[in-house]
């Protein structure tokens, strides 16, 4: 298996098992949690601090979780034309919190459905 694939599984893990024990609170921030998981301002950013593109911070995202093409339904279409911030708004979103959809389509799509659950 490679790097990219167990690192995403090993922090799967431990966010799932977080979440089932309440390790974290239901508020954190998707920034908190990466910061108490990986060490750091610097995990996401270079030297600390955004970068004017956010092109350092998706490779950051992309080589703990992969890519966008890698992943799943909702991911895949989405390849190329947007980065992980585009959707998840680390300093904003609540850990759990998933995008909505409708925040760019108007057509109804929902995760669930795309993904049949």
């Amino acid at each position: 298996m490679s790097k990219k694939v167990l690192g995403a599984l090993f922090g799967a893990g431990l966010a799932a098992m977080a979440l089932s024990t309440g390790a974290f609170a239901e508020e954190q921030k998707l920034a908190e949690f990466h910061v108490e998981m990986n060490g750091g301002c610097d995990s996401c950013h270079k030297d600390g601090s955004p970068s004017a593109d956010g092109e350092y911070e998706f490779q950051q995202c992309q080589g703990c979780h992969g890519g966008l093409a890698d992943m799943d339904a909702v991911h895949k279409p989405h390849d190329g034309m947007l980065k992980c911030a585009d959707c998840h708004a680390p300093h904003d979103m609540n850990v759990g919190q998933r995008p909505t959809c409708e925040a760019c389509h108007d057509d109804g799509r929902t995760p669930e459905k795309i993904l049949g659950k």
